[in-house]
């Protein structure tokens, strides 16, 4: 990885702040992002799509992630998508599915390669389809080795077994597996009554052992999640110091909320895959009936390797309608997140949405961000309810909408 990205990322996660014990798990957390994070993003696209109302004249920035909701807000048609994320992996992968979806003959090959995504013959299709169409940098990140295959045979070995994320949940399934859990269970559950039997049976007496207890309390065991230390410390001040109920509860309303036959949240941590026969829940821009859709507005997105505030600092004003900010402020200081939503002011249409998720119940902003700033903006609180509610990733303590004020 470049000095760039490496400065970038560091800026982002712990700023310029001296070497302490504090810093050093901040310093750890940020060296994963050199590499693969979240091979599926997790964020529920279809609440965000609704809360936010997008439309063919939005004009959107987001983070990139896994690259996912990309290309499920494409499903609505937007004018523009600038996509951004510190992780080169990220960007890489994006880029790859916005020209997969463009190059590749038909839906079953892009569902062989994001859906399944196991396939032997992935391989050929990268090599006929796509990665001819991806700048020389892009197919030179795809050819290279990570360390002894190339990083394009993931998509022929599983990839969501891999990346900081795919790992995280490979432990998950050693532990539940160590505790006896029947992960058919609740993947064939067909009602809320077996998938809360399920979860009262199986995976509560997890978070009673004490291993589960042990590795909860610490730092570096919730990197994998995408958790950084300052957001862990904020879960754990929420939680009156003792984060584990936290992770239970969440865990409950992934498996319970929601019908297995809805959520490929679920079906990623149960199954570390999407259902075997292609027939699971799958992210919007995997359906069959978004393949058009997604292909003829996969040409409106570019993903860069670049902070969202340094994006927005080079934007023309009132150049943006809906930002995508995910989980992003969680690991920001005051002066950060000052710097950002002068930005987002600046640039902001005038119908202009923010969408964000954070650890904590509670909305950040206030207090932090300037009333000057902020006061500008109309925290929707009835649409950021509706949209904690309905999303089913259920990993985090709030979604949060904010509009901009006539």
């Amino acid at each position: 990885m470049s000095d760039t990205t490496q400065t970038i990322i560091g800026e982002a996660v712990y700023g310029n702040r001296a070497l302490s014990v504090s810093t050093l798990s901040e310093r750890l957390f940020a060296r994963l992002f050199q590499g693969l994070v979240y091979p599926q993003i997790w964020e529920d696209p279809v609440c965000d799509m609704a809360a936010l109302g997008l439309s063919g004249q939005d004009h959107i920035v987001c983070i990139a992630s896994g690259g996912c909701n990309v290309m499920s807000y494409l499903t609505a048609t937007p004018a523009s998508v600038t996509a951004v994320d510190l992780s080169p992996w990220h960007v890489e992968l994006t880029r790859l599915k916005l020209a997969a979806a463009q190059h590749l003959p038909d839906h079953r090959a892009f569902f062989a390669l994001f859906g399944h995504a196991d396939q032997a013959g992935n391989v050929d299709l990268l090599d006929r389809y796509v990665l001819p169409y991806l700048p020389s940098g892009g197919q030179d990140f795809w050819n290279a080795r990570a360390p002894l295959r190339t990083r394009k045979s993931l998509f022929q070995r599983g990839f969501y077994h891999y990346g900081v994320l795919g790992r995280f949940l490979g432990l998950v399934h050693l532990v539940a597996k160590v505790g006896g859990v029947d992960w058919d269970r609740l993947l064939t559950a067909r009602t809320p009554e077996a998938q809360r039997a399920f979860f009262e049976a199986e995976i509560a007496p997890l978070y009673r052992s004490r291993f589960v207890k042990m590795m909860a309390r610490r730092r570096a065991s919730l990197f994998g999640l995408g958790i950084p230390p300052a957001q862990y410390d904020k879960l754990a001040a929420d939680a009156g110091g003792d984060i584990l109920p936290v992770l239970e509860e969440r865990t409950r309303k992934l498996f319970c909320d929601f019908p297995m036959s809805e959520n490929y949240f679920a079906w990623q941590a149960a199954n570390r895959a999407y259902k075997a026969d292609g027939t699971g829940p799958v992210p919007p821009y995997l359906e069959a009936r978004h393949f058009d859709a997604v292909r003829a507005a996969a040409g409106r997105v570019t993903a860069q390797n670049i902070s969202i505030t340094d994006l927005l600092a080079k934007a023309p004003a009132a150049s943006k309608s809906v930002y995508i900010l995910l989980d992003a402020q969680d690991w920001m200081t005051d002066a950060q997140l000052t710097a950002l939503w002068r930005e987002i002011t600046r640039t902001a249409m005038p119908d202009a949405r923010v969408l964000f998720r954070t650890g904590g119940a509670a909305d950040i902003l206030p207090g932090r961000v300037p009333g000057a700033i902020l006061d500008r903006w109309a925290y929707d609180a009835e649409a950021s309810a509706r949209a904690f509610a309905t999303d089913r990733s259920a990993i985090y303590g709030g979604v949060h909408l904010y509009r901009l004020r006539g």
